[in-house]
């Protein structure tokens, strides 16, 4: 019996030097006169112990971590081939605290299978919703997506179901399924994982959304930083088309979808939806005024669903297992689980799955172990650089919706990074006035010349000059983005740049050097 060895595949994985542990291994298999298999899977979102090996044994996958290729003789030595002793041992990777505690339905498969085998995807549940969606009409389709209590993960959170409602409704010779992957946010990277890591999932979510509302062409709008992704959907999609999971007459029925990967523009403005549209119709990227809302007039004027990657990863769960079961996970309006991406100034960065109703302290310290530097973790930022800062007497939070909107704060898409005692929030805030100016379509003068005049009167405030007069005028000024940008752009760089100030006025007070 042909031993199994898996290394990841995964840009993370990749940078911290995968790809040379995995032909370290080959080559001193071959060297003993050992065969194995090595399979690269996707990884399993432990990142500060990634290169993340795993060997199966009868036992089950035994885990080293994190692997050099100078470790691997060594490991040779210790017969890890049959789960031997060794420093880098950790155990069988399923009886990891960190992994036991996680709730995973839309990551269930990530770092378990082969991102490009359609025969692994298979073996593990793929393609059971799709297979359930087509014994169902539209209708029912969107009532089961509706009732699972699903709300778009890209941040806004609106129900998903109501969006492919009212696609569904209308009457159109063409319609179309949008991915939004244009993932930019600062501390997030799930979208990545979900594309590079089971890639099938996405395919079938889109496929599962086009039976739904009538949809024949599906777009991934794709990040252009994301090369690795780029490939593993491209393979994965010819893959799916080959096997009769795209095309016309998918799996013998009489509908039809194609899909397609495009680059994004390389800007962060394209994240939001109708930016998107703009780009993807070849068009440059700025906002576009609503209504007509995209699903009514979306892309080239055609009624549209645009929804994020998780969103559409999660529809063939919910399609398998039925609404109820997704459903009876999370919390009050906050229905199912999060991918929760842990970065920043924290010991242990990774992506964790959990339930709504998990609390941030749990995750910076449960699962993230505390700050990197060990010092105290003094302020997190949640959803993105558009998100508000945290104080440590908001971190008993739940991970919920409508609570974080409660304390005027945006859990978008699930990124938090973290920050210990040592941050200058005035700099922070600045940061947020800055990024906007850099990234603002310039379509509307809120955002366009808000944020370059923020960006001054910060100076301003660090150099101590007029403090009391200019502080007074950012919140004027936010108040001005915030109620007359076009976008949430404009609309929410007041959230980070107003929480910094009310929960951190120390920082803007002292007079800078």
């Amino acid at each position: 019996m042909v031993i199994k060895v898996y290394v990841p595949r995964d840009s993370s994985a990749l940078s911290l030097g995968a790809d040379r542990t995995a032909k370290a291994i080959v080559a001193e298999a071959q060297k003993r006169g050992i065969t194995i298999e090595l399979i690269r899977n996707g990884s399993r979102g432990l990142f500060w112990l990634e290169p993340f090996v795993e060997v199966a044994t009868s036992k089950g996958r035994v885990a080293y971590a994190p692997v050099q290729p100078k470790d691997v003789v060594s490991l040779f030595d210790a017969d890890f081939l049959n789960g031997g002793a060794h420093a880098l041992n950790l155990g069988l990777t399923e009886e990891l605290e960190w992994l036991k505690k996680q709730q995973r339905l839309t990551f269930a498969r990530v770092g378990i299978t082969d991102p490009v085998s359609l025969e692994d995807y298979l073996a593990h549940d793929g393609y059971k919703g799709l297979q359930n969606a087509l014994k169902l009409s539209g209708v029912e389709i969107v009532k089961t997506v509706t009732d699972s209590g699903l709300r778009g993960r890209g941040g806004a959170a609106f129900p998903t179901g109501i969006k492919w409602n009212t696609v569904l409704a209308c009457k159109a010779d063409q319609k179309y399924i949008v991915c939004n992957a244009d993932e930019g946010d600062s501390g997030t990277y799930s979208d990545r994982m979900i594309m590079e890591d089971d890639p099938f999932v996405l395919i079938e979510g889109m496929t599962i959304a086009g039976v739904a509302v009538g949809a024949t062409q599906g777009y991934i709008y794709l990040r252009s930083e994301y090369p690795h992704a780029l490939k593993v959907l491209n393979e994965a999609i010819a893959k799916a088309e080959k096997a009769g999971y795209l095309g016309d007459k998918i799996c013998g029925s009489s509908h039809t979808f194609n899909l397609e990967v495009r680059r994004a523009a390389g800007a962060y403005i394209c994240g939001e939806e109708t930016s998107l549209l703009e780009s993807l119709e070849g068009k440059r990227g700025q906002v576009r005024f609503k209504p007509p809302l995209p699903a009514i007039e979306g892309l080239f004027g055609k009624p549209t669903v645009v929804n994020n990657v998780i969103s559409l990863a999660t529809v063939p769960i919910i399609l398998d297992k039925g609404a109820q079961y997704y459903a009876d996970y999370g919390m009050g309006r906050s229905r199912g689980t999060l991918p929760i991406q842990l970065a920043g100034n924290i010991k242990h960065g990774g992506l964790v799955e959990l339930a709504f109703g998990a609390t941030l302290r749990e995750l910076l310290y449960d699962f993230g172990g505390g700050s990197a530097t060990g010092k105290p973790i003094r302020a997190v930022q949640v959803g993105g650089p558009l998100g508000a800062f945290l104080p440590e007497s908001q971190f008993d939070t739940p991970l919920d919706y409508e609570a974080f909107t409660n304390i005027w704060a945006v859990l978008g898409h699930g990124g938090i990074v973290a920050f210990d005692d040592t941050v200058d929030m005035a700099k922070m805030a600045r940061y947020a006035f800055e990024f906007c100016a850099i990234e603002s379509c310039g379509k509307c003068t809120p955002c366009r010349i808000g944020s370059t005049r923020g960006v001054e009167v910060i100076d301003k405030i660090i150099a101590g000059t007029d403090r009391v007069k200019n502080i007074k005028l950012v919140r004027d000024l936010s108040d001005t983005m915030l109620n007359g940008s076009l976008c949430a752009l404009g609309g929410m760089t007041p959230y980070p740049v107003l929480s910094a100030m009310n929960h951190f006025p120390e920082d803007f007070e002292a007079v800078k050097s």
